[in-house]
């Protein structure tokens, strides 16, 4: 399956605006944003838990990285509540659920493929003293990636020249780019060489950000 696999284009997806889907397991959910491959995939996707699911214990040959969106995730390693930033590198197993139900952001098969370093942050917690209505916290850096939570008051803009692809993930609050307002959920994607230029709405907002990836895209059979 191929799904917005063109990385040299720019994408929008409104994902309030998809249907869900099922996945393997029962009673769990996904809004599918990109993805290449069947159900070993390089994938982006938003995935729902509906009260007392749960995945089947699995291994992230590939790498796995999520917030969570609402409600509280949960594995044997402990309680992820809404606003965590989480990364499991190749190698990693756990078993996923959640007790009272939860939506997480989650992005597979797009690690560096020697990177080990596990670790879940508080988000809101990592950020910085604002300048003119931004204040931003680096959740991840190396020379694969930077991986950024930004929170802007109403009306602040906010520019990313950084090279080799940036994407976006709207947490909560709108955004303006390119005159098209991003809202709550609204995933954007654009090719290296393309700066990212927002502006915040009436109420603000919060937007996850990761720069760099997009020249090392790969399916998972080339990364093996």
């Amino acid at each position: 399956m191929e799904l917005n696999a063109d990385f040299d284009t720019r994408v929008v997806v409104h994902s309030d605006q998809i249907a869900w889907t099922p996945s393997p397991m029962p009673r769990v959910d996904r809004r599918m944003l990109d993805r290449i491959g069947a159900e070993v995939a390089r994938a982006t996707s938003i995935v729902r838990y509906a009260p007392n699911s749960n995945f089947s214990r699995h291994t992230h040959t590939g790498g796995e990285e999520f917030i969570v969106l609402d409600g509280v995730f949960q594995d044997e390693h402990g309680d992820y509540p809404a606003g965590t930033y989480v990364r499991n590198p190749p190698t990693t197993a756990h078993t996923p659920g959640s007790d009272k139900g939860c939506t997480i952001f989650v992005k597979l098969w797009q690690f560096d493929m020697d990177d080990r370093t596990q670790f879940r942050k508080d988000m809101a917690a990592e950020l910085g003293a604002s300048s003119q209505g931004v204040s931003t916290a680096t959740l991840h850096h190396d020379a694969f990636e930077t991986v950024t939570f930004t929170r802007l008051d109403a009306g602040a803009c906010y520019e990313n020249t950084q090279a080799g692809g940036i994407e976006i993930l709207v947490v909560a609050g709108s955004v303006t780019e390119h005159a098209e307002v991003l809202g709550k959920g609204a995933w954007l994607r654009l090719p290296a060489g393309t700066a990212l230029d927002i502006m915040a709405g009436a109420e603000g907002a919060d937007v996850w950000i990761k720069t760099g990836h997009l020249i090392h895209a790969k399916p998972p059979s080339a990364t093996a």
